[in-house]
């Protein structure tokens, strides 16, 4: 049955780098495919934005099964971004997209500078894109697969390149696989990027000790869900000290007080990606759940909470 989301009492509204969200829950790239999914069991209208997974250039089949793993608290995956590529995003999943309100997000990822230049400038001149979350948890093959969000230079330049080739609002999604993250977070502002998502999943592996060999045939998987939230928390609180552009807090949202705790970090917004893979309802019950806060503490616009406990 389709969830939605009463009319509020009190202003859930926020600004994000340019845009205007009605609220500030949004879906997690990687966990929400492309909105059809989960469309029979809430109203995509009631999300603050709509964020779909990770696109590349050139379709990719994603890594070999088996690919997800539970874990105590969490998931592990390695599904290696599968997706259609760009051609058929723009043809077959974007006009569905364009019938929804909330602002509408695409991540991209890619595998040297060039790639994301040209998805940056093609998104850019399609009908419906709002702005474009970069994924730069990627390897660059032109450098060795050196990890493109891991070195502040190499962060600092694909930021600047997809700047260069689009006017929309550029999100840099942070890696939290680093020595600094404060580090990588100051490069890519000074790079131009318009707002900051954090984090993305961390570095997992688990083992079957039947077979005695790694669970995930890639091996090493992203662990996100409730065992990281307290890793994803502390990202948030440490970048929002040094940066003076907004950020989206993620990893490990179940709730509505999830979401409340990475508002009072410094996160402008939040967005939920495991929680709805176990509940497809969760992001209307955490969007729910942050207005019976703000009623039951007497908060009238949730902008209060924003970094109230760096303060």
């Amino acid at each position: 049955m389709e969830q939605t989301v009463k009319v509020p009492r009190v202003n859930l509204a926020v600004q994000l780098a340019g845009l205007t969200l009605q609220n500030p829950v949004m879906p997690a790239s990687g966990t929400f495919g492309f909105g059809e999914e989960y469309a029979p069991f809430i109203d995509l209208n009631s999300l603050g934005a709509i964020v779909v997974k990770t696109i590349t250039l050139q379709p990719l089949i994603g890594n070999p099964p088996p690919r997800l793993m539970e874990t105590y608290c969490g998931l592990l995956n390695s599904v290696g971004l599968q997706n259609p590529g760009l051609e058929v995003f723009i043809r077959d999943k974007l006009p569905y997209l364009r019938r929804f309100s909330p602002p509408l997000i695409v991540n991209i990822a890619g595998r040297t500078i060039d790639e994301y230049a040209e998805l940056a400038e093609r998104l850019s001149a399609a009908d419906g894109v709002a702005a474009l979350e970069v994924n730069i948890s990627c390897p660059n093959v032109k450098e060795g697969g050196i990890v493109f969000g891991t070195v502040p230079d190499m962060a600092a330049r694909v930021t600047a390149v997809v700047k260069r080739h689009t006017h929309l609002p550029v999100i840099i999604k942070l890696t939290p696989n680093v020595t600094d993250i404060t580090e990588i977070a100051r490069a890519v502002e000074d790079a131009g990027a318009d707002a900051l998502s954090l984090i993305n999943t961390v570095r997992g592996m688990a083992i079957d000790i039947k077979t005695r060999r790694p669970a995930l045939a890639n091996v090493v998987g992203g662990l996100s869900g409730p065992a990281i939230k307290p890793i994803a928390l502390y990202a948030v609180w440490q970048v929002a000290q040094v940066v003076k552009i907004p950020l989206i807090g993620m990893g490990g949202i179940m709730t509505a007080h999830d979401a409340v705790e990475f508002l009072l970090a410094g996160a402008t917004a939040v967005a939920v990606g495991t929680a709805g893979l176990v509940n497809p309802g969760a992001l209307c019950e955490i969007i729910a759940g942050l207005e019976h806060y703000l009623l039951e503490e007497g908060v009238e616009d949730i902008k209060e909470l924003i970094g109230a406990s760096q303060m």
